[in-house]
């Protein structure tokens, strides 16, 4: 990355620490973006040249987790099926250590489930990009899709049981969901 990205990358992620950090502090419905840029630095217009909203901000971390996970099924071999791609990539991804931020941001959607709508969007988003993935290696319009939402879902739903039954790592959890 050129210099001016990666002061455009660090820039938003420091937007997007501040609003976690703050939604966590004090709830989300008591953080404003004047907060946020204050928080990060930043005027408010640099927040705004970076994200639409507190929330937009807040779920730019879900965003980059969720672009992760499809380029590394993109990345993966073309003749696997879908479901085994997938199944490989999140263990890929679940492997390494889990990023505190994301886990704090799993336990806030928790608490304040006015956040799941944005959740939701992020996760529509990608559930296109995978549908699209699982069609390029042979599976019909139909099932893509269902592979997709199936998939995503069951991410969701392990992670919810993973928080609130953290005796065992959130790969296996995973693991035994897709199985």
């Amino acid at each position: 990355m050129e210099l001016r990205e990666r002061k455009k990358a660090a820039t938003r992620l420091a937007l997007h620490e501040a609003a976690l950090r703050l939604a966590l502090e004090l709830g989300p419905d008591r953080v404003t973006v004047e907060a946020i840029a204050d928080a990060a630095d930043v005027s408010r217009r640099t927040f705004s040249n970076y994200f639409s909203g507190k929330e937009d901000a807040i779920f730019h971390g879900d965003r980059l987790r969720l672009r992760a996970l499809v380029d590394t099924i993109h990345a993966r071999p073309l003749a696997e099926p879908p479901e085994t791609a997938f199944r490989a990539a999140a263990a890929t991804l679940l492997a390494d250590s889990l990023d505190p931020t994301w886990v704090a941001q799993r336990r806030l959607l928790r608490l304040h489930p006015t956040l799941l709508p944005h959740q939701v969007a992020a996760y529509s988003a990608v559930e296109q990009k995978l549908a699209a993935e699982a069609a390029r290696r042979g599976a019909d319009p139909l099932r893509s899709r269902v592979l997709a939402a199936t998939f995503l879902a069951t991410i969701r739903a392990a992670t919810a049981h993973w928080l609130e039954h953290p005796d065992r790592p959130l790969a296996e959890w995973v693991d035994e969901a897709l199985s």
